[in-house]
């Protein structure tokens, strides 16, 4: 089935909005083994028993999708499916509370949420993101169109928000130093995740590009123009030294203090 068919008659289910090609696919950098994701923006409310009969038509009878929030609060809902035997993800997104973050992003306020399968914390700020980088394939009411116009133009407020958060990296290289001596390693490895995670989103906003999700995100980051040379590598190599020996373990936390800072000169640069 081709996906703008398929994209069609999710778009005429009562409560849906229209249809968005995400992920990898829509950024044309997939492989053969990528899922097809397909953002179903909604409002509600959304006839989820229409779905899940659509959704055994074009996928057998095993094929089922959640009520909004089976997922949880932010990753939302939708459903796994098989088609013609390629995997295909259908993702809910509430169409008012994409536009809802999007006016917080816009005043350069962002938050990471708890959510099972994301170390990081499911970053709100990706909603505004996955339209931007998002490829429309069902928009009846032209809403999408709209609201794709404004998000593909980063907010000043949000590069500045971003970048200011790069004082967690520090507080984080204080906190670990104190975790050496019990030679908690797990700890350690903790703060430097949020470490790293923290500079790739700082950078992410620097140079003014959406970041949707934490795989893959800090070979992302090591393209931007303007990052610090051999991001990926550097960090990377932080964790090579997590084990218990404390000289071990201060060596790791020296090198992240390190790339805190030339993340924070790299940010200074790129936003002049």
């Amino acid at each position: 089935m081709e996906l703008t068919e398929l994209a069609e008659r999710l778009a005429a289910v009562p409560g849906v909005i229209g249809v968005v090609l995400g992920g990898s696919r829509a950024r044309r950098d997939h492989t053969a083994e990528s899922d097809t994701d397909l953002g179903l923006y909604y409002r509600r409310p959304l006839d989820t028993e229409a779905l899940d009969a659509l959704a055994k038509r074009v996928g057998g009878p095993s094929a089922a999708v959640t009520e909004p929030g089976g997922w949880g609060p932010w990753v939302d809902g939708g459903g796994w499916l098989r088609i013609e035997g390629e995997p295909v993800d259908w993702i809910y997104r509430d169409l008012d509370r994409v536009a809802a973050v999007w006016e917080s992003a816009r005043e350069g306020r962002y938050s990471f949420h708890h959510q099972a399968g994301h170390p990081l914390g499911f970053v709100d700020i990706a909603y505004p993101g996955e339209l931007a980088l998002g490829r429309i394939l069902a928009d009846p009411s032209g809403e999408l169109a709209a609201l794709r116009e404004q998000v593909r133009v980063y907010p000043p407020a949000l590069t500045q928000a971003l970048v200011g958060g790069l004082w967690e990296g520090d507080f984080l290289v204080a906190v670990a130093r104190k975790a050496v001596s019990r030679r908690d390693c797990t700890y350690v490895a903790g703060c430097l995740f949020r470490l790293v995670g923290v500079c790739v989103h700082a950078l992410h906003g620097a140079g003014r590009r959406w970041l949707v999700n934490e795989k893959g995100a800090v070979a992302a980051t090591a393209a931007i123009p303007g990052a610090p040379a051999g991001f990926r590598e550097r960090a990377e190599a932080v964790f090579g030294h997590l084990e218990g020996d404390p000289e071990r373990l201060t060596s790791a936390i020296d090198e992240a203090a390190d790339l805190v800072l030339d993340t924070a000169d790299a940010c200074a640069k790129m936003i002049r």
